[in-house]
C-alpha cells in the first residue's frame, strides 16, 4: 500500500452451472490464491455462485436457498484476511428475486450491491427472474447479521486513506447514466463490476473502449471481471474477459476464451491527485448513500506494475506517423499564427547541428509550406565559436540548405575576444562567464537580424532544459515564439528520428540521422582532439532519466521517493539505483533553483499534458524553498 499502490484481481473461476457447491469450492480456491498473491481487492463475476445460464432454475428455491448457504461459507472462509472480494449471486428479499454482489471482508458480510439496469432484449431476458434494484439501501437478513443491501454504498478503506470502492453490475455500465457515475461523484475512486457479458465478434474491442473512457471520464479505477467457460453454451458463449483499468489505461487483462485471473497495482494516490487536479470534477452530494467501512492489511508490494520510462515518446507504434504529424502541425499553426499577426515574412533561428535546432527548422519549414512562403525567409544562422565542432558545423550547414532556406554564418570568437577585454575576464578561465557569453552573443546577433530582416526569432530550447533550466538566461533562453517549448528532449529525438525515417530526401536523412548520433552539447567549451568535449548529459544527467522526472512530477505531483520507486522499475538494469537517485536530487535542486528563467519565458505552443508557461501552466515562484522534497529525498535508504 506504500505510495497509494493496491494490488487488485478480476478472477473469471471454472464453474458448473447450478452446482453451487462446486463453484463455491472454485471461488474459494480463487480467493486463496489471490491472498497468496497479494491482492487486496477480488472480483469475481455476475451470479458465479450459481452461474449465470440458469434461466427458469432461478425459480428453484433450493437453488436460492443454497447460494446463501454458500455466501456464508465463503464469509466465514474470509476471516483473518483484510481483504475485500466481491460475488455475485441471487439473492431473495420479500419475495422478490434481486441480481446482487455479495460485498466480503474480514469474516464480515459488508453489504449486498444489487443491479438496476436488467435487459431484456435479444439473448437476455433477466426481467424474467430478477427485479430492478434500488439506489437507496435497505436492511436484510443475512442469518444472525443485517446487512445494507442496494446500489449506493461506498465501501471506504479504514487504513487507506483516501481509498473508496462502489459498484454495479453488468448492464449498469452499458446504459446511458451508469450508477457509477453518481458513485464517483460520491466520492468513489475504485469501481468495480462482477459481469456476465457473452462474446461476439468485435464485443472485445467495445468492451475495452467503454471501460477505459469511463474509467477516464470518471478518473477512477474500474474493475472488471467477466464470466467465462462453465456457463451453458446453449445459445452465447462467454469469454471470461477479465480487465483492469486506470484513468483511462488498460493495465491488465485476461486472455480472451479462458478461465483464469489477472492482477495488477492501481495507483489510488494517482487518481485522488488528478482529481484534485481537475476542478471540472465536482464532488456530488453523498446523501443517500451508506458508507461501511472495511481495513487492509498494510503490505508493501514488490510491484508487478510496469511504468514507461519514456512517457512522452508515442508507444503505439502503429499510430507513430499520426502523433508524430500531429505534434509538428500543433507547432506549425502556432507559429503559422505569430507571423500572420505579425506581418513578419522570415523567421530568424539559430542553427548548430543539434537535436534542438534541428526540430525547429522542420517546424519552421511545415510553417512556410502552410503558408505557401518561400523557404529562403528561413534564415538559418550558424555561429561557430571556441566550442564548435567540424561535425556540428557541417550539419548545420548542410540540413538548411538542404530544405532551400538560406543559410548565414557569422563567427562569434572575434567579438567574443573583445567583449571579455570589455568586461575584463580572461580568456584563459573558462567557467560560466566564458560559457554564457557566447550564449548571449548568439541570441544578440539573432536578434539584430530579426530586426534587419523583419523577421521573428524562433527560439529552440526544449522544455527538459528550461524544466532543469540549463539554458542561459537572456541567451537561449529567450527568443520571439519558442516552438519546442513544451516538447522535451525524449520526445525531439523521436520526432527528428521520424523525420528522418519518412522524408524521401536521401541527403536530409543522413544528416539526420548523424545528428541523433552526435552527443547532446551546447558546445561552449573548446573541443578536445576535434571531439565534443562538453557533453550535456555527463553534467547535468541523462535527459531520459530527468524526462522520467518531470514526467511524474509535474503531471502528477508525486512525492519524490514514489517517483525514485518508479523510476527503480521503469529503468531497472539501466541504472543502477545509486545513479537515479544521484540525478534525481540534481532535478529537484535545478527544478526549484532554477524557476526565475520559466518565469520569464516567451510565448511557445502547449503540446502535450505538460508545459511550463507562466502565464498558464506552471504558475510557481521563483522564490520557493526545495526543502520538503529534499528531505523526502534524504530518508531513501538505496
Amino acid at each position: 500500500m506504500k505510495d497509494g499502490f493496491i494490488r487488485v484481481a478480476s478472477v473469471s473461476p471454472d464453474i458448473r452451472v447450478c452446482d453451487v457447491a462446486y463453484n463455491k469450492e472454485s471461488i474459494k480456491d480463487a480467493i486463496k490464491k489471490e491472498w497468496d498473491e497479494g491482492s487486496s481487492i477480488i472480483v469475481f463475476p455476475e451470479l458465479c455462485l450459481t452461474s449465470y445460464t440458469c434461466n427458469d432454475l432461478f425459480f428453484q428455491d433450493i437453488l436460492i436457498k443454497e447460494a446463501k448457504h454458500a455466501l456464508k461459507e465463503i464469509v466465514e472462509f474470509s476471516s483473518g484476511h483484510k481483504s475485500i472480494i466481491f460475488i455475485g449471486l441471487p439473492w431473495d428479499f420479500k419475495g422478490k428475486l434481486y441480481n446482487v454482489a455479495a460485498v466480503i471482508s474480514n469474516g464480515i458480510l459488508l453489504g449486498l450491491i444489487n443491479k438496476l439496469n436488467l435487459p431484456n432484449y435479444g439473448e437476455f431476458y433477466e426481467a424474467r427472474y430478477f427485479n430492478r434494484g434500488f439506489k437507496e439501501p435497505v436492511w436484510v437478513n443475512f442469518f444472525d447479521d443485517v446487512i445494507p443491501m442496494g446500489t449506493n454504498i461506498l465501501f471506504e478503506c479504514s487504513n487507506v486513506p483516501n481509498l473508496i470502492i462502489a459498484g454495479e453490475i453488468c448492464e449498469d455500465l452499458w446504459v446511458p447514466n451508469p450508477p457509477s457515475v453518481e458513485h464517483a461523484l460520491a466520492g468513489a475512486n475504485i469501481l468495480i463490476n462482477c459481469s456476465a457479458s457473452n462474446d461476439i465478434v468485435g464485443k472485445m474491442s467495445y468492451r475495452d473502449n467503454l471501460i477505459s473512457n469511463h474509467s477516464k471520464k470518471l478518473i477512477s479505477a474500474y474493475i472488471y471481471a467477466n464470466a467465462g467457460e462453465g456457463e451453458s453454451t446453449q445459445d452465447l458463449v462467454f469469454g471470461g474477459q477479465g480487465i483492469i483499468a486506470e484513468n483511462g489505461k488498460i493495465l491488465a487483462k485476461s486472455t480472451r476464451f479462458k478461465n483464469e485471473a489477472v492482477r495488477i497495482e492501481i495507483d489510488v494516490n494517482r487518481l485522488v491527485l488528478e482529481r484534485r487536479k481537475q476542478t471540472t470534477f465536482e464532488q456530488g452530494d453523498e446523501d443517500g448513500y451508506f458508507k461501511s467501512e472495511f481495513e487492509l492489511e498494510p503490505v508493501e508490494l514488490e510491484l508487478k506494475r510496469n511504468f514507461d520510462s519514456k512517457p512522452f515518446v508515442p508507444d503505439d507504434m502503429s499510430k507513430r506517423k499520426e502523433r508524430c504529424e500531429e505534434i509538428l502541425t500543433i507547432q506549425a499553426l502556432g507559429l503559422k499564427k505569430r507571423l500572420l499577426h505579425t506581418g513578419a515574412k522570415n523567421v530568424i533561428l539559430g542553427i548548430s547541428g543539434g537535436l534542438d535546432s534541428t526540430l525547429a527548422l522542420l517546424v519552421c519549414a511545415k510553417t512556410f509550406d502552410m503558408l505557401g512562403f518561400d523557404k529562403s525567409g528561413i534564415r538559418a544562422v550558424t555561429m561557430p565559436g571556441f566550442g564548435t565542432t567540424d561535425r556540428t558545423y557541417n550539419n548545420a550547414c548542410e540540413l538548411p540548405e538542404s530544405f532551400g532556406a538560406t543559410l548565414e554564418e557569422i563567427s562569434i570568437v572575434e567579438s567574443i575576444k573583445r567583449h571579455f577585454l570589455d568586461i575584463n575576464h580572461d580568456i584563459n578561465i573558462k567557467n560560466i562567464t566564458y560559457e554564457n557569453a557566447q550564449a548571449r552573443e548568439r541570441t544578440q546577433i539573432l536578434m539584430d537580424i530579426a530586426n534587419r530582416d523583419n523577421g521573428l526569432v524562433v527560439g529552440t530550447g526544449d522544455l527538459s532544459e528550461l524544466v532543469l533550466g540549463w539554458a542561459t538566461y537572456n541567451g537561449d533562453h529567450m527568443s520571439m515564439y519558442g516552438v519546442n517549448a513544451s516538447i522535451p528532449k525524449t520526445l525531439v529525438r523521436h520526432l527528428v528520428n521520424y523525420y528522418a525515417d519518412t522524408t524521401d530526401d536521401k541527403k536530409i536523412a543522413n544528416i539526420l540521422y548523424d545528428i541523433l548520433d552526435t552527443p547532446v552539447s551546447p558546445e561552449l567549451l573548446p573541443p578536445e582532439n576535434g571531439k565534443i568535449a562538453q557533453k550535456t548529459e555527463d553534467l547535468v544527467g541523462p535527459y531520459e532519466l530527468h524526462d522520467f522526472f518531470l514526467y511524474n512530477a509535474l503531471r502528477f505531483g508525486f512525492m519524490p521517493s514514489k517517483i525514485y520507486r518508479m523510476a527503480k522499475k521503469a529503468f531497472a538494469g539501466e541504472y543502477e539505483s545509486e545513479v537515479i537517485l544521484k540525478w534525481l536530487k540534481v532535478f529537484y535542486s535545478r527544478f526549484f533553483s532554477q524557476q526565475f528563467k520559466r518565469s520569464a519565458l516567451p510565448d511557445g505552443p502547449k503540446v502535450g499534458s505538460i508545459a511550463i508557461s507562466p502565464r498558464g501552466d506552471l504558475r510557481m515562484p521563483s522564490d520557493a524553498c526545495k526543502t520538503l522534497w529534499m528531505e523526502d529525498l534524504e530518508l531513501i535508504k538505496v
